[in-house]
């Protein structure tokens, strides 16, 4: 019989972790975006770490509104292709810190982009900032020796349900474009725009752009309205992912999988929750979400779950101990646990899980397998076979962390 360790924050940060669901533009380090922000004479609420955490980046949050508001700030520095590659290389070297050995990061690269600095620039930048730190890392001889697997990388990149011209200059050259074109359209036409500048970056550029995800708010703009641009995601072999079941209900989340193809779900926290079943075509909805529920299950669709991010921003969950994260479990689903936003949200991975563990009593066992799903499920940025001799070299390791910590 196996034993399981007592998990200690010594063995959560040993343990080999995956960050599939972190947005680059709410993770920089406070003192980057204050240094930044006093280089390109960006005004800021406060002039101090302190200042900036007590007055935009809480610990708690009124709503979801009030925690994007930070995102005003931090996208305002990150229009320069220096300042993208810097606050990319460092969230690797912070990740990297605390045991995750591979990231995919995820932002809007039309949010950042202007007339100096194009989406390919943007993208490219962001690549620099991982190449530096996956070359300082895996040059580490505690990297190097024992079978430690590499630090990797690759780009998630976001297209929006919704946007408006104040988004920034690329939505407004959008609405300058097509001026009689409904908004719907126009949203549509600009993820595929983004899916193509992506494959480009991919395909001629070699950057490790992996996967394209849909954000922004649910209720009322629908994914299927960016079906198209999924399907060239699709076409072109991309992963994709989308932020469903988060501000909207089941039914989100099946038209992610069945209109845009997706292999995964970003948050899906009201995946069980029939109440929010809106369709009048759906007469049992508990029966519909019993069904979904299996569907995931059985296509290992991984829900990308962030907790402190989802008590932050949704005020019916009140606690974490009513978040459905336990109902996921016991449904044995592909389940990832990720930050969401590291300065947003205040958190590190090593803290997620360490909620995870206290919260719903997760044994050390439950955190291997969990741990695992997150780089089996990744859209890892190289050949299948490669992808395979790292993941057996991801459980190898975690085998021997385990083993150290008296595992059986």
């Amino acid at each position: 019989m196996r034993s399981s360790p007592p998990v200690t924050d010594a063995l959560l940060t040993a343990l080999p972790k995956t960050d599939l669901h972190v947005h680059l533009d709410g993770s920089l380090r406070p003192g980057t975006l204050l240094a930044l922000a006093d280089a390109q004479q960006v005004a800021l609420p406060a002039r101090d770490e302190a200042g900036l955490m007590r007055t935009v980046f809480k610990e708690r949050y009124r709503g979801l509104t009030d925690y994007l508001r930070g995102f005003a700030y931090t996208c305002a520095v990150l229009r320069e292709a220096g300042a993208i590659e810097r606050v990319a290389r460092e969230l690797c070297e912070d990740s990297f810190a605390e045991g995750v050995r591979y990231l995919e990061i995820r932002f809007a690269p039309q949010s950042l982009a202007h007339a100096r600095l194009p989406v390919s620039e943007v993208l490219a930048a962001c690549a620099r900032g991982i190449a530096a730190a996956e070359s300082a890392r895996n040059r580490r001889p505690d990297v190097a020796r024992d079978g430690h697997p590499a630090f990797r990388a690759g780009i998630v990149v976001c297209a929006m349900r919704h946007f408006a011209p104040a988004f920034g200059p690329g939505y407004a050259a959008m609405f300058e474009a097509y001026p009689a074109l409904p908004q719907s359209e126009i949203f549509a036409l600009a993820s595929q725009e983004l899916v193509l500048q992506a494959i480009r970056a991919r395909d001629a550029g070699g950057l490790p752009v992996v996967g394209l995800d849909l954000a922004g708010q649910e209720k009322g703009f629908p994914a299927k309205l960016h079906a198209r641009a999924y399907q060239l995601a699709h076409d072109a072999f991309l992963g994709k992912t989308v932020h469903a079941g988060e501000d909207y209900g089941p039914e989100s989340i099946f038209q992610a999988i069945t209109d845009c193809h997706a292999d995964r779900i970003g948050h899906g926290t009201f995946l069980f929750d029939a109440a929010r079943v809106r369709s009048p075509q759906i007469g049992d909805r508990a029966r519909y979400v019993q069904r979904l529920v299996q569907y995931l299950a059985e296509r290992r669709i991984t829900l990308e779950v962030c907790l402190t991010s989802n008590l932050q921003t949704i005020p019916a969950l009140r606690t974490l101990a009513r978040h459905p994260f336990r109902k996921m479990l016991r449904a044995r689903l592909s389940v990832t646990l990720c930050t969401d936003n590291r300065l947003v949200s205040r958190t590190t991975m090593v803290g997620e899980l360490r909620k995870a563990v206290d919260t719903f009593g997760l044994t050390a066992d439950d955190l291997r397998r969990l741990l695992i799903y997150g780089f089996k499920r990744s859209f890892y940025p190289g050949p299948y076979l490669e992808k395979r001799a790292y993941v057996r070299s991801v459980i190898d390791h975690a085998d021997r962390v385990l083993a150290a910590q008296g595992a059986a």
